[in-house]
């Protein structure tokens, strides 16, 4: 830590360190709540950080936006839920309480303040839907999509969505587009041509970026709160990386920030919020924390989460909690594209499978990606390699469901896939089951009997092996036309198909103990007066993925948490 008591090169009332939700949601926050002296930094050259890459969804049960849908809820529910989803877990019961009480007036201070609004999702259900006081929607909600020229010529500065979540790589969709169109259910061909009507027809946007103007998913749920700082004048300092903080008898009261080619010592007169991310591309923290395999290029998270945060903290004596764990989804490292893709929905529609490099599955492939992962890391070991695994699938699946970059058999034929992802092995093709095994690396015997098996499952509707489609959240991803169960189709019309699936993340869960108001705690439960903590470089509150939106509802909820405690607000 650095000790410093003079020459201070700026002065503010809040330092915010991170431009994700989190952040922004502390910065625009504490200006409302009376800090008027706001400053964010960010160590990229965009702002919104794995925010604004992810699909954008909160997990915040019993909000105003759900009560004015009509769904039928409550705290108590939702606390009975999570004691089974949590259970186990370290997480203190009081974060647990103060998460639940605080999350939906905090999207009800953000409704009524800023620009910020969100869409509650009818039918997206909680994530473990067989455990008491689940609901199967209601309880995450989406950001409203939003233009990016409301954020003037900063759109240039802005993180995209995910490409996976962009039409062609521009035309951006929300989560409730995105299942239609992946499923290709009734009214899909009606949505694609609109959005394509929109994006041609707006010629003036088109002389700007080929990217689509309307902004959906995790770049909406930025920009809009972006806008709201803009409209408060609140900066963001870009390509400016937090070095240190500054202590003064036990107090954080400064931080040192690369700026514009040197180092700024900045005084911070209420307090730092480090929302910063967590430590996914980081190797050596990921070998000295999380489970092997593990490597940062399978991380969907941003190139800048290095763990900066969580280092300071720890020479500051701060406890940690969680730190073995991370928000593991499988990914597609697709040859040629920076960032690995999420296999979330693929996997789960019908007419797939995915498996080891013995030919063997180990886990349901429509349950949450969550549990997927965590299934995967219970079954791998040196003599049972889980990682990488496969997925598996024939040319009816290619033809119906869009499978990564692959999209459909129509939208883009095999002849247009480019050799290096054969040659690379990220994907193969055969006539033959035993074929494809050969190609791929995995054991022919051991892949036959378990397509076998499979198609047998597809004729009686039930997985004997992992009770694939019996929940409802199985089944969201599920095509309805299949008979008798909608998560199990045969993978019987050659030519087949292998497409390697990583043990990947979109970052890491594992961080600095905090309490209620999101102070950082040290070891001897006392808390780091003036240093607040929220997102991934703080220890999860779900650290169990209880729903869509687990991570960001949680941070916009702590950055909310802690501007009310550095400005004694009450709400």
């Amino acid at each position: 830590m650095t000790e410093v008591r003079q020459n201070w090169d700026k002065s503010v009332d809040v330092l915010v360190v991170g431009s994700g939700n989190g952040g922004l949601t502390a910065a625009v926050s504490s200006y409302e709540m009376g800090s008027r002296n706001v400053l964010v930094v960010e160590k990229a050259d965009k702002v919104g950080g794995t925010s604004s890459v992810s699909g954008g969804g909160i997990w915040v049960p019993c909000s105003d936006y759900a009560k004015a849908c009509g769904a039928e809820d409550s705290l108590e529910d939702a606390r009975e839920y999570l004691r089974h989803t949590l259970a186990g877990e370290d997480i203190p019961d009081e974060l647990i309480d103060n998460y639940l009480q605080n999350g939906p007036k905090m999207l009800r201070f953000l409704h009524d303040r800023t620009r910020v609004r969100y869409e509650s999702l009818e039918h997206y259900p909680d994530y473990y839907t067989n455990l008491p006081g689940a609901r199967e929607g209601h309880r995450s909600l989406e950001p409203s999509p939003i233009n990016a020229s409301e954020l003037g010529e900063d759109f240039r500065n802005l993180t995209y969505t995910h490409p996976m979540m962009r039409l062609f790589g521009l035309i951006h969709f929300t989560q409730v587009e995105a299942h239609c169109l992946m499923l290709r259910l009734p009214g899909w061909l009606k949505i694609v041509g609109k959005m394509l009507s929109d994006y041609v027809v707006d010629i003036p946007w088109r002389l700007k970026t080929r990217i689509s103007r309307r902004l959906c998913c995790g770049s909406a749920g930025v920009a809009r709160l972006w806008a709201s700082l803009k409209d408060r004048n609140i900066p963001i300092w870009l390509n400016s990386p937090l070095i240190d903080v500054i202590e003064e008898d036990g107090r954080v009261v400064g931080a040192v920030v690369a700026h514009e080619g040197r180092q700024q010592r900045i005084q911070v007169r209420q307090g730092v919020v480090l929302a910063a991310g967590g430590f996914e591309k980081n190797q050596q923290l990921r070998e000295q924390y999380l489970p092997a395999p593990t490597n940062t290029h399978w991380s969907a998270g941003a190139n800048t989460n290095t763990g900066d945060a969580l280092q300071i903290g720890l020479k500051l004596g701060a406890d940690t909690r969680l730190m073995n764990n991370a928000w593991w989804s499988t990914t597609l490292c697709v040859p040629g594209e920076d960032i690995p893709r999420l296999s979330i929905m693929e996997k789960s529609f019908p007419g797939s499978c995915v498996v080891n490099v013995k030919g063997q599955r180990f886990a349901n492939e429509s349950q949450n990606y969550m549990a997927f992962q965590k299934r995967l890391f219970e079954a791998h070991s040196d003599d049972n390699p889980c990682a990488p695994a496969y997925q598996v699938f024939d040319a009816r699946f290619r033809s119906n469901y869009m499978v990564g970059p692959l999209m459909t058999a129509s939208m883009r034929p095999d002849w247009t896939l480019p050799k290096a992802w054969f040659e690379q092995g990220f994907i193969a093709k055969a006539d033959t089951i035993p074929e494809l095994a050969e190609a791929m690396g995995i054991d022919p015997k051991g892949l036959q009997e378990t397509i076998d098996k499979m198609n047998g499952y597809a004729k009686s509707g039930v997985d004997e092996d992992f009770q694939r489609g019996e929940s409802a959240y199985d089944r969201y991803y599920a095509d309805p036309a299949i008979k008798p169960n909608p998560c199990l189709a045969p993978i019987d019309q050659p030519p087949y198909y292998a497409m390697r699936v990583d043990a990947g993340d979109f970052g890491t869960q594992g961080g600095l103990a905090t309490d209620v108001n999101a102070s950082v705690m040290r070891k001897d439960g006392s808390p780091i007066e003036g240093l607040y903590a929220i997102g991934n470089c703080s220890a999860a509150i779900l650290s169990t993925y209880p729903g869509p939106g687990s991570t960001l509802g949680p941070a916009m909820t702590m950055g909310y948490q802690a501007a009310k405690h550095m400005n004694s607000f009450q709400d």
